[in-house]
């Protein structure tokens, strides 16, 4: 698999080393050399790649990957083009159309947050197809929670967007008070009624990124 680089390596380097990562490579190697796996290998840290720590504003968490075809490509909530988009995604866009009035898209990828300094992470970055949460234990819960910890120490503002129970654990590693937590339950078609919708997480967002005097993200998707 693809490995980290830029600023996210330095950051992270000391976990390449640690027992626990060491025994995921190895089972993560195997998984894909044994079953399907997604998303692609070469994709595995497109979150990282995609959104350098030093240009991260915002820190959207999932859950784990997307476990039907063609479908995960590195980026939480995010699908490729010509996939049907997911259900969650489904109702951020409507949220998304409620809150800024941002049109509807025709299609799932999210990249283009990403490149403004959304940081879309899973806190489990493999699943094996079909087959929701079956790499969860395996020691990506670790590895991420050392990217979050990373994010929190930084001494610049920063909003996480915390959709549902899982990514809500992780609050008790933020604790920075330049930055911003919005918390509302998961956008899944299960929850969404519950509290997601109305909650206006993307004009929050941006309101606080202008009251720090930075550029808020443009979140239509073209």
């Amino acid at each position: 698999m693809a490995g980290i680089n830029g600023d996210w390596y330095e950051i992270l380097k000391e976990e390449f080393g640690k027992p626990y990562y060491k025994q995921l490579f190895q089972t993560i190697k195997q998984e894909y050399n044994t079953r399907l796996i997604f998303p692609p290998a070469d994709d595995i840290f497109n979150a990282f790649h995609l959104t350098p720590l030093k240009e991260v504003k915002v820190v959207i968490l999932g859950q784990d990957p997307y476990h039907n075809h063609g479908q995960a490509h590195g980026l939480c909530f995010s699908v490729q083009k010509g996939v049907n988009v997911p259900p969650s995604l489904v109702n951020i866009y409507q949220e998304l159309h409620d809150d800024l009035g941002c049109a509807i898209p025709n299609h799932g990828c999210l990249t283009k947050w990403a490149e403004q300094g959304v940081l879309m992470l899973n806190t489990v970055l493999t699943v094996r197809a079909h087959q929701a949460n079956s790499h969860r234990g395996l020691g990506w819960e670790e590895f991420t929670d050392a990217a979050i910890m990373a994010l929190n120490a930084q001494d610049r503002p920063i909003v996480y967007i915390l959709w549902g129970t899982p990514a809500q654990r992780k609050e008790r590693m933020l604790n920075n008070p330049r930055h911003l937590i919005l918390k509302a339950p998961h956008p899944s078609p299960f929850s969404a009624a519950r509290g997601f919708f109305g909650s206006r997480p993307f004009s929050q967002t941006n309101a606080f990124l202008e009251d720090h005097g930075l550029e808020p993200i443009d979140w239509q998707i073209e």
